[in-house]
């Protein structure tokens, strides 16, 4: 059983490969990974570091106010990671920052968070960033063709035209583990879907800087890592055209 890592043991980790500023693709890109103890840091530590990428942890709010670059992890319950990040005082930040246009991306637990609400085990209040509802996904007819909830295993996605995150994307194979979706209000949000029993689920998700994948990036092999380097070409070019002269306040 692999050991719990704290905050200070991925950073150090992190720091063997550059610091917390560092090079992808020729551009300097910061990147501040959102530890509020409900995401898979060590698997999605191991993929930032394999792009180039290096990053921090942080559960401070301070932090998330003056990141460049967001990634909001997460496994577990909608209920109580919304718990853990009222409780660490990361709820408004993260708010903030999504205002600011600062380029977040939630992966899995951390897409679902980003909508208005959820009604896993229970109604909870979400982040409300990409508007929407997490409720169940279909369950199967018990067919060999159907899919047992919860959806575990590598799925094919299917882009939707014309807004694709990066090359590939469409018909990209990438790893789910989830019982439940981001349904969002608007459907051009909705970058690219995956089928679970005859329905269309909401894959990757947009609203302005902010992404969300319910798959695993991390886990997903070369397509996962395609997909993490297409968005972090996305927050360089939005820091360079936000940016021109300095960093942004709030």
């Amino acid at each position: 059983m692999r050991p719990h890592l704290s905050i200070r043991d991925l950073s150090r980790a992190s720091a063997q490969v550059g610091a917390a500023a560092c090079r992808h693709r020729g551009a300097a890109v910061r990147v501040t990974i959102i530890d509020y103890g409900r995401g898979n840091l060590f698997s999605l530590g191991r993929a930032l570091d394999h792009v180039g990428v290096s990053f921090r942890l942080t559960d401070r709010p301070d932090d998330v106010r003056d990141a460049e670059c967001l990634i909001l992890p997460g496994v577990g319950a909608f209920g109580d990671a919304m718990d853990g990040l009222w409780r660490c005082g990361l709820v408004e930040p993260i708010r903030n920052a999504a205002r600011r246009g600062v380029p977040l991306l939630g992966i899995c637990l951390g897409m679902q968070l980003l909508a208005t609400r959820g009604e896993e085990f229970g109604n909870h209040a979400g982040l409300d960033i990409v508007p929407g509802v997490v409720s169940r996904l279909p369950e199967g007819d018990g067919s060999a063709h159907s899919i047992r909830i919860p959806n575990v295993g590598w799925r094919r996605v299917t882009g939707t035209p014309g807004a694709a995150i990066g090359p590939g994307a469409d018909g990209a194979m990438y790893y789910f583990v989830h019982s439940y979706a981001h349904r969002p209000s608007n459907a051009h949000h909705i970058m690219a879907t995956v089928d679970v029993n005859g329905q269309a689920v909401a894959a990757i998700v947009r609203e302005d800087a902010i992404v969300g994948c319910q798959f695993h990036p991390e886990k997903s092999g070369a397509d996962g890592l395609a997909l993490l380097r297409a968005f972090f070409d996305f927050a360089v070019a939005r820091g360079a055209a936000q940016s021109p002269v300095g960093k942004r306040t709030a």
